[in-house]
């Protein structure tokens, strides 16, 4: 929470810069900058991609990795672990991307050119949600911060499946299936044991090729594989104790004024220690921050930049982005929350009534890095500028009024925590 709190701000700055830049007198070298040719060559193979595809192509597949990586912890030992707690945020995320998609392709009508970019509205982004629930302090129960952040990942999930199956074309099978064999190696190589970080590294890269030539978009390996990361430790956290306690228990008087003496016990603590906590958790503890404060700033600065002028404003496709974050979301947010609660299926989490639902609804509106994304897949040219600057106003709309919808209607003081009604009829 603190990590994804500061990251929103951090967020927010790299989105101010870019559009100041593209907009200044140096918006022609801000442009020419991530159009910049990379490439990278071994004998007769190579890739050539401007900078913006390296980065939206390479750096965020570490950004999925990491999705993947949370996707898989909630599965297993979150909040999507268990049915009965799973079903609000999954209906909600459900209602979520739904309802969007649907008023942007009523919207954008005859226009059938943007009919493409009905995949943009339907996504949430966490850091910015977690930066402006931040702001509310302890006011917000804790039963909504859960809520948000499993609603945010079943999210994910959705923006995955659409960018995998409707924003791929050309799928190579051959390409596809030199992939597959690496996913085989990487559980071959778990099967025997192997732990050896730069190995499933090498891995991972020829995989990453493989599915960067076979059509589907590459950030798809990332996703696959963080799901495919092992989520239980390698020892159990009683053999750290029995560990350190024989250790200790060899540490002699003798040993102490040696260099040997004293490392080999440290060295020995310290690969029993990194054993008994999971694959996933070091993970992730170890890339969080790196795609918190770099990859997505990064991404910030290369996508949302984008020059304001008022033909791209007054757009279909920008009003119909637009208005699917800041009607789309909270609508289908608080309808399918709602059914999912009358038909026994869920419960409103404790402290939690249907008006922080709406706020919430409103600031799960605010869609920037995987809208973002999804737009630089679906559209071009002056489209795609639209597809932007519609983002950019949905998510200032809805991050303006779920904030201020949420000051209201959450309790102050010592009965933040308590004082909302589980439901309101």
């Amino acid at each position: 929470m603190e990590i994804q709190a500061a990251s929103g701000f951090v967020l927010l700055i790299a989105a101010g810069i870019a559009l100041f830049l593209a907009n200044s007198p140096w918006s022609e070298q801000f442009n020419a900058l991530w159009h910049t040719h990379l490439r990278v060559s071994l004998g007769d193979w190579a890739i050539d991609q401007s900078m913006l595809h390296w980065l939206n192509d390479g750096l965020m597949t570490i950004f999925f990795f990491v999705v993947g990586l949370e996707i898989k912890r909630e599965i297993v030992e979150g909040e999507l672990r268990e049915p009965r707690k799973a079903a609000l945020p999954l209906m909600a995320a459900i209602g979520g991307m739904i309802a969007p998609a649907v008023i942007y392709l009523l919207m954008i009508g005859g226009e059938e050119s943007g009919k493409t970019g009905w995949g943009i509205p339907m996504a949430t982004d966490i850091a910015f949600v977690v930066g402006f629930l931040a702001l509310l302090g302890n006011r917000v129960p804790l039963g909504l911060k859960i809520l948000l952040l499993a609603l945010a990942i079943v999210d994910d999930i959705g923006a995955i499946l659409v960018i995998a199956v409707f924003y791929s074309t050309g799928v190579s099978g051959a390409a596809i299936s030199l992939a597959v064999l690496g996913f085989a190696l990487t559980l071959l190589a778990r099967w025997l044991g192997i732990r050896n970080v730069g190995i499933y590294v090498l891995i991972s890269i020829g995989i990453w090729l493989a599915i960067f030539h076979s059509g589907i978009h590459p950030t798809v390996a990332g996703v696959l594989l963080g799901l495919l990361t092992p989520s239980k430790p390698i020892l159990p956290r009683i053999a750290f104790r029995n560990a350190l306690a024989a250790v200790l228990g060899r540490m002699g008087e003798d040993d102490e004024g040696t260099t040997h003496g004293r490392l080999s016990p440290a060295r020995q603590i310290k690969g029993v220690a990194i054993e008994s906590v999971s694959p996933l958790e070091r993970l992730e503890t170890a890339l969080h921050p790196w795609v918190a404060f770099v990859i997505m700033p990064l991404f910030a600065l290369g996508n949302a930049g984008v020059k304001i002028d008022l033909g791209v404003v007054t757009h279909p496709i920008a009003w119909s982005v637009a208005v699917g974050l800041v009607v789309g979301k909270p609508l289908g947010i608080v309808l399918f929350s709602w059914v999912a609660v009358q038909i026994g299926l869920a419960k409103l989490p404790t402290g939690v009534n249907w008006r922080a639902i709406a706020g919430a609804g409103f600031l799960a509106g605010i869609g920037f890095t995987m809208s973002l994304f999804i737009a630089s897949l679906a559209l071009d040219g002056d489209l795609l500028s639209a597809g932007k600057i519609g983002t950019l106003l949905g998510s200032a709309i809805s991050a303006s009024i779920g904030l201020g919808l949420l000051r209201l209607v959450l309790p102050t003081g010592d009965r933040a925590q308590t004082d909302l009604a589980p439901a309101e009829k």
